[in-house]
């Protein structure tokens, strides 16, 4: 595995035998063991739609925020309303620069200083932080490239590139022991990548965003239904089912159908599509199947950690 270093608040990949300082990742044996399973990582979707998105992830060792897009008062009353009050929130991890995925990030930022004592970082790419307003922006910024993997203390972060309108965006897998969750939103079309990243993942939070009869005969203006469906945009249903039919593995036991439009997208006309893979896969029974929602959290999706 690559190693990674930090350095001047960015995270860069080191070679073997770096200069002291590096930190690099642990190495994964070649064989499998037998697991150890020690405790479960956590996924727990708090918002999510052109609202406002915000995800938390976790092992009850560490944990962190996929985006803030929502009030910190609702992020923190949501946490609470799970069973996450006390849960650690050691880094926020910002997808891209639109409101709806950093709208809060200044004042929650703040709130977190006061929270812990400390300023906790908000990791995003040089691109991303370029475009931030000022108004959202936090204190503390970790600048990421796409593809270079990092630590949040022992839980691994791996920023991969989406197609999407912004300036340099990216979906995240976070793992923690040899178990992955991750975020893939705001995508205007799967990619292989995107597909090989989804084929780790135990616990899933994939975009569902329109249904294209709803779009195009919705009162959307014809400007915006060309960028929601172009290749930068959203993914429809039928984009989604696609790539969760490509990526699909047994290692998935959790779905959730993330980022619906209020306006063109149904809740049952995208688990009908999901569900449509799942049964040609024959994994109906295997996969813990449910839509996020914008205006409440959860429930949590768990499953065991598997420690190298």
């Amino acid at each position: 595995m690559p190693r990674v270093g930090h350095a001047k608040r960015r995270y860069v990949l080191a070679p073997a035998g770096a200069s002291p300082g590096v930190t690099s990742l642990p190495p994964r044996p070649l064989v499998s063991t037998l697991p150890l399973f020690s405790r479960e990582l956590t996924v727990a979707t708090l918002a999510s739609g052109s609202s406002g998105n915000c995800t938390y992830i976790g092992d009850g060792r560490a944990g962190l925020l996929v985006d803030c897009g929502i009030s910190t008062k609702q992020i923190l009353l949501r946490l609470d309303q799970l069973g996450l009050k006390d849960a650690p929130l050691d880094a926020v991890l910002i997808t891209h620069e639109h409101s709806d995925h950093i709208g809060a990030g200044r004042v929650l930022s703040k709130r977190l200083l006061k929270r812990t004592g400390r300023a906790v970082p908000f990791y995003m790419t040089a691109g991303t932080r370029s475009r931030v307003k000022e108004q959202s922006m936090p204190a503390a910024i970790e600048e990421i490239m796409p593809g270079q993997r990092f630590r949040v203390g022992h839980l691994e972060v791996d920023p991969f590139p989406v197609p999407h309108d912004t300036v340099d965006p990216v979906g995240f897998r976070v793992a923690s022991g040899g178990t992955w969750a991750g975020v893939v939103t705001d995508l205007g079309r799967p990619t292989a990548l995107v597909a090989e990243k989804l084929r780790s993942l135990s616990i899933a939070v994939l975009e569902f965003n329109h249904d294209f009869e709803l779009l195009m005969g919705g009162a959307y203006p014809w400007p915006l239904k060309q960028r929601i469906r172009s290749s930068h945009g959203h993914l429809s249903n039928e984009q989604a089912a696609q790539l969760l039919d490509d990526a699909l593995s047994p290692t998935l036991k959790h779905l959730a159908l993330a980022h619906l439009s209020g306006e063109n997208n149904r809740p049952e006309r995208a688990l009908k599509a999901a569900a449509a893979v799942l049964a040609r896969h024959g994994a109906v029974g295997d996969v813990a199947l449910r839509v996020a929602d914008q205006t409440r959290p959860g429930p949590a999706m768990s499953v065991p950690v598997q420690d190298w």
